[in-house]
């Protein structure tokens, strides 16, 4: 038809490439980057990005190579989401808490052609490179050192290049290299996992232009905001608050260190208008002393994602000032794939009950096709009523192409054409979705089951709760009971008892704590429990002995 030939006619590949060059020409004198004290414009940060990928291409990148980078959230990492892609090339940003033999592995498997560390992961690089060494099945990538504290550091094994020598001197004028197709890879980003079986998570320019457009309209992101890097630009791309930041000419904010002090230091330094943390960094703003807060200048809107908020920490958060938007998502759908959008009648509801509303996983945003809950053995979607729990799935353009180098892992996970994800949902009469729990996170006590999310939600509701983690213990008589890690505040007491009987008279008696362990409860570089090695520590507990039972019931 005359119609689609026109629209032929007009097609260009999306990509987030462009934002960058719009960003260039409306805001050129405005600050896109800000680490410290230096400063970079659009305008800059454009001609920066070409140099390196300059530089990249007559290291011999071409298109679909894969190019690493390990480091902080600095000028140049942010860079690089760019420069990385105007040579076609695909960005692999690695986990900066990975220890040597998983950057190996990565590295391996990733066949990465170049790769660039920060000099304070250096140690692990060198190490890594080693190990990729010894392995005759392995090629090394050429190595690039981001000297970011402009230390000119040479006592390193890494190799000569340097990133800003580079950029000084690599040749004029580089033709980007736009996508051929807008379905072509722009990152790899690699999930948790064991060093036996690493999956690749591959991100298209189409999916990370469409997802970037959703995560400008759900922050409300207005034009020229400043936003403040707490989530890990390695984490999904910064949520792909990187390429957000240039679609509407936003100054990104740099820092090394996530604690409460800094954060409110640079939000009044700089008048931040966005921001982004896990669950724990929220947590860690609420309880900070009074003497490491400072007023709000503005409003500041963070989004939250990566587990489901206690209700009573985005109440804390609503009081200092912050609007919290709470996403859901995973690293196979680009970051937050639904929002607890905001509705005005919910502004009438006490305190409470507006954090427990803003805890809800919401509804899919505006470029994710859908998202249901489903039964996982029919596929048939379950009742919209509150109650009924399925498995949460979701399917659209920014759902990943797929696991690299895994057909058989991709398959499985898109069985059905939807993304399982492993985690179970109810959905409320009114399409707002609430997770349950992760699939393997249920504990089934006496045939009943147990929502660990709903038992730790009530945990934090005890004045003397910093962290809690609910996982299950083996139990000769129920199959499973309640086990609870829990970390105290500061100068807080509580014993296990008290705990326990805080939770009893909260929750059904078979759904409380049998046993509380205090400590700190371990976290990932994104904030999320690592429940699996507290599954670990309660299965090495055993079943409660005749005697412990006892004093518990």
């Amino acid at each position: 038809m005359e119609g689609s030939m026109l629209c032929e006619a007009n097609y260009v590949p999306l990509t987030p490439l462009s934002f960058l060059e719009r960003a260039a020409v409306v805001y050129g004198d405005r600050t896109a980057v800000v680490s410290g004290d230096r400063k970079y414009s659009w305008r800059e940060t454009r001609e920066r990005c070409l140099a390196g990928a300059s530089a990249l291409a007559h290291l011999g990148v071409a298109r679909r190579d894969v190019v690493a980078v390990i480091a902080a959230n600095i000028p140049a990492m942010y860079e690089l989401h760019f420069s990385v892609p105007m040579t076609g090339g695909v960005l692999c940003t690695m986990n900066t808490r990975h220890d040597a033999a998983m950057v190996s592995v990565l590295l391996k498997h990733s066949e990465a052609k170049v790769f660039l560390v920060e000099t304070q992961f250096l140690t692990v690089a060198n190490d890594a490179l080693s190990l990729l060494a010894a392995d005759a099945k392995a090629s090394l990538p050429v190595v690039i050192r981001i000297s970011e504290a402009g230390d000119g550091d040479s006592t390193n094994n890494v190799g000569g290049l340097e990133y800003e020598a580079l950029l000084r001197s690599t040749p004029p004028g580089f033709d980007i290299r736009w996508p051929a197709d807008e379905c072509d890879p722009i990152s790899l980003n690699y999930t948790s996992g064991t060093t036996s079986r690493p999956k690749g998570v591959i991100y298209s320019h189409r999916g990370a232009y469409l997802n970037t457009v959703a995560t400008v309209i759900s922050n409300d992101m207005a034009i020229m905001p400043v936003y403040l890097w707490t989530v890990p630009m390695f984490h999904c791309n910064g949520w792909c608050m990187v390429w957000a930041t240039a679609a509407q000419g936003g100054t990104s904010v740099c820092i090394r260190s996530v604690a409460p002090k800094v954060i409110f230091e640079q939000i009044a330094r700089h008048g931040v208008t966005n921001m982004g943390a896990a669950p724990t960094v929220l947590s860690m703003i609420v309880n900070a002393p009074a003497s490491e807060r400072k007023p709000l200048p503005r409003r500041v809107l963070i989004s939250t994602g990566g587990a489901p908020p206690p209700p009573q920490v985005l109440a804390k958060m609503e009081d200092l000032g912050f609007n919290v938007v709470h996403g859901y998502g995973l690293t196979e759908t680009y970051g937050a794939a639904t929002r607890c959008v905001w509705k005005p009648e919910w502004d009438a509801l006490p305190l409470a009950e507006r954090a427990r509303m803003k805890a809800l996983q919401g509804v899919a945003h505006q470029m994710l096709q859908a998202v249901d809950i489903k039964d996982p053995v029919t596929m048939a979607s379950v009742p919209s009523d509150g109650r009924a729990v399925g498995e949460v799935m979701f399917r659209g353009n920014t759902v990943m192409s797929g696991y690299y180098k895994d057909v058989v892992a991709t398959e499985q996970a898109m069985r059905g054409g939807w993304l399982r994800t492993g985690d179970l949902a109810v959905r409320h009469p009114d399409g707002y979705i609430q997770l349950k729990d992760r699939a393997k996170d249920i504990i089934i006590s006496g045939g009943e089951n147990i929502s660990s999310i709903e038992v730790e939600s009530v945990i934090f509701n005890h004045p003397a709760v910093l962290d809690a983690a609910v996982v299950a213990r083996p139990d000769d008589h129920w199959g499973e009971t309640t086990c609870a890690f829990v970390t105290l505040k500061e100068g807080a007491s509580a014993s296990a008892d008290e705990i326990i009987a805080f939770c009893r008279a909260r929750l059904p008696h078979y759904m409380a704590p049998r046993t509380v362990v205090f400590g700190n409860v371990p976290k990932t570089s994104t904030g999320k429990t690592q429940k699996y090695l507290l599954r670990e520590k309660a299965r090495a507990m055993g079943s409660l002995q005749p005697m412990q039972r006892k004093a518990k019931l």
